[in-house]
């Protein structure tokens, strides 16, 4: 393929290529401590704290109010998809790529700080997961210009490590960020206004500190790195043409360089099972092996941290040896770690006249598990940004959030469905931990449809039409 495939294409180049000769390591410690920031979001809001209080029975049941954020973040869901790569198309044509990111991000941190008002009342159950999930919708919004960001502050040479920093940051944000949350309103060390339990107050004035959290460190980015350049002439299209152009560019991106297309079906299965990892790790560790609640918090504090030295070791690596040889490695491992707890279970055994408890089996096999999701995510996204046509990226990386929500119920589903099957067939509280099966099948089949894709080196930059 070349060129011509496309009428009227400028030769193919990268927008990483054609970004600066040498990184600027002000604007990367700006950029990385937006990661550090957004974990406010992820890991306080949307994982163990704010979610746990919306669904508890004092919004009329758990199972309701868990119904009730379900359907919120499954519309969300589809907004994103549909929404996505035609907002990062817009902001990369307008040279808006850091007013957007800004844009998006202040009104998550609006969207946050309003869950303040979201009452322990079932009458404000609406409120509350109507916040969260358009507050799902505008973080990803934002992560796909932060993610753009990336081929604007890296080099060829240390695009991996850059992006393995960022992710790096990301979990110790989140765990700064949880221990704060702790200390100061969940069980707070000393006696003040913001432990008060009445009304909710504590886990409401988790929302404003969120919020605060998360613009303070979002703030940075927003000063050190300097805006995208312009790059459409003439009259801008309208929303609804975006959706042509963007349909335009898809099939040229395919023509052109159809292992981009491919590394984007690959990744959204992996990255998939990637999730669910982190999602069902706790739900395994408290039912199939026991943990009390200390326990399961003491092991997401030190998981992070793995995962936060996985991902920085992954940098490295991936600008040594290319970030699929990170990837596939990285799966492999995930792999092994896995089928080890499905295997080993709760059982004791005794290896070479040591005693080994079920406990052990989750923590060290569920410790490697953590350490070879960073490479994996952190490598992935070095991994687009190195195909990324020049001022293309944020549209990719739209493409790149629309792909990953479109097969997002895969390891949910397999799951659930093992467990189902497994119900009948083996000891009452058995059944749970061959849900691990499901999840296995999904990294398995990522690894297999990732297997004949293209490293960057060898995949030719797309061309794509400009109107």
């Amino acid at each position: 393929m070349n060129a011509a495939a496309v009428p009227q294409a400028s030769p193919p180049a990268s927008e990483l290529a054609s970004g600066p000769a040498f990184s600027n390591k002000g604007q990367i410690l700006a950029w990385a401590a937006w990661d550090w920031g957004s974990a406010a979001f992820n890991a306080v809001m949307t994982t163990f704290v704010f979610t746990v209080y919306l669904t508890s029975s004092a919004f009329g049941g758990e199972d309701a109010a868990s119904a009730a954020l379900g359907g919120a973040l499954s519309i969300a869901g589809i907004a994103i998809a549909l929404l996505a790569p035609v907002t990062g198309q817009r902001s990369d044509a307008g040279g808006r790529r850091k007013l957007w990111l800004g844009v998006n991000t202040a009104a998550v941190a609006v969207l946050t700080a309003l869950c303040f008002f979201v009452f322990p009342k079932p009458e404000f159950l609406l409120l509350g997961v109507s916040l969260i999930a358009l507050g799902n919708v505008f973080f990803e919004f934002a992560g796909v210009n932060y993610n753009a960001m990336l081929a604007q502050i890296s080099t060829p040479k240390n695009i991996g490590k850059v992006s393995g920093f960022g992710w790096g940051m990301g979990y110790l944000g989140g765990i700064v960020a949880l221990l704060a949350v702790l200390q100061l309103f969940v069980q707070p060390s000393f006696e003040w206004f913001g432990a008060a339990t009445q009304d909710g107050l504590n886990i409401r004035l988790v929302a404003v500190f969120s919020a605060l959290w998360f613009f303070i460190f979002a703030l940075p980015v927003l000063f050190a790195v300097p805006e995208l350049s312009v790059k459409m002439d003439g009259a801008r299209l309208g929303f609804i043409a975006s959706y042509g152009l963007l349909f335009r560019r898809v099939m040229a991106i395919y023509r052109t360089s159809p292992h981009t297309i491919f590394f984007l079906l690959a990744s959204a299965i992996f990255r998939d099972g990637l999730a669910a990892v982190f999602t069902f790790g706790g739900v395994i560790a408290a039912g199939t092996f026991g943990f009390e609640l200390k326990e399961v918090i003491f092991f997401a504090i030190f998981g992070n941290v793995v995962a936060a030295v996985g991902a920085v070791i992954g940098g490295f690596l991936d600008d040594r040896i290319g970030p699929k040889a990170v990837i596939v490695g990285s799966l492999v491992g995930l792999l092994v770690a896995g089928t080890s707890i499905l295997v080993l279970g709760n059982g004791n055994y005794t290896f070479f006249g040591n005693a080994w408890a079920g406990s052990t089996t989750f923590w060290v096999f569920g410790l490697l598990l953590c350490l070879f999701v960073g490479p994996a995510q952190s490598s992935s996204r070095a991994y687009l940004a190195r195909l990324a046509p020049d001022g293309e990226s944020g549209e990719l990386f739209g493409l790149y959030a629309t792909t990953g929500r479109a097969v997002s119920f895969l390891a949910p589903a397999l799951f659930t469905l093992c467990i189902a099957v497994a119900t009948p067939l083996v000891a009452q509280g058995e059944a749970q931990r061959w849900g691990i099966l499901g999840i296995m099948v999904v990294l398995l089949t990522g690894l297999l449809v990732m297997l004949p894709v293209k490293p960057p080196g060898k995949t030719q930059i797309a061309v794509v039409p400009q109107h």
